[in-house]
């Protein structure tokens, strides 16, 4: 006997496409991302030892992730935050605030400048493009010395801009391009986005410093320079 021949007008299942190894389809990348963090499992006898870890980054939370910790290298997670603080993990956007919120409460900077997540259990390298954070929201409270100049994140944390937390500038060489950041916590900064940063000019004030005139912003007794106007 031979075969049915196959029916024209019925549907026919598309084989699914391809996709690259290793990556998650769909919703399943922030859960493949915990499994990476440890989360979603445990290591056996490494409990107390991950207790005492967990300690000390409270007690020193700028400490390096590299140590006698009991956490493990696993190399690069794939994730990236982009300039304008947007999280990728291979490629996509991770578009769930809340998790993206919790991954950062264990984001380490290096010495050397790079960046990990580090749990008690393992740690992996991330790429971040410019600063991890963004300041988004700008609120003005006073002014001169007594002024406190408090700023929000894209997570929506608020930092007030002081001694712990200062403002600098960095200016591109090539193109007299500023670049503004407030230091968030813990060696981590923010990248003041422009219209913050044209809020923050409105407000600055003159000053003099070593013959060149400047602009700078007061927050909680502190002068920050924003830029120097000999254009």
């Amino acid at each position: 006997m031979t075969g049915a021949k196959p029916d024209p007008d019925r549907p026919t299942r598309e084989a699914a496409p391809d996709r690259p190894e290793g990556r998650p389809s769909g919703n399943k990348a922030p859960e493949e991302i915990l499994r990476h963090l440890g989360a979603a499992r445990t290591v056996p006898g490494r409990e107390k030892a991950g207790n005492k870890a967990s300690e000390s980054s409270s007690a020193n939370p700028g400490a390096s992730p590299k140590g006698d910790g009991p956490e493990e290298s696993c190399g690069d997670f794939g994730i990236r935050i982009a300039r304008d603080g947007t999280w990728f993990y291979l490629g996509s956007p991770i578009g769930r605030k809340p998790l993206v919120k919790l991954f950062s409460t264990v984001l380490r900077r290096e010495d050397d400048g790079s960046y990990w997540l580090v749990t008690p259990v393992e740690r992996g390298l991330i790429e971040v493009e410019d600063a991890p954070f963004t300041a988004v929201e700008l609120q003005v409270e006073g002014t001169g010395r007594d002024q406190v100049l408090r700023f929000r994140t894209n997570l929506d944390d608020w930092v007030e801009a002081g001694p712990g937390h200062p403002i600098r500038v960095d200016t591109n060489p090539a193109t007299g391009e500023p670049s503004p950041y407030i230091l968030v916590r813990d060696r981590l900064e923010a990248l003041i986005l422009r219209p913050i940063f044209y809020q923050l000019v409105e407000i600055g004030e003159e000053t003099v410093e070593g013959g060149t005139p400047r602009l700078g912003v007061w927050s909680k007794g502190t002068f920050f320079t924003l830029g120097s106007l000999n254009g």
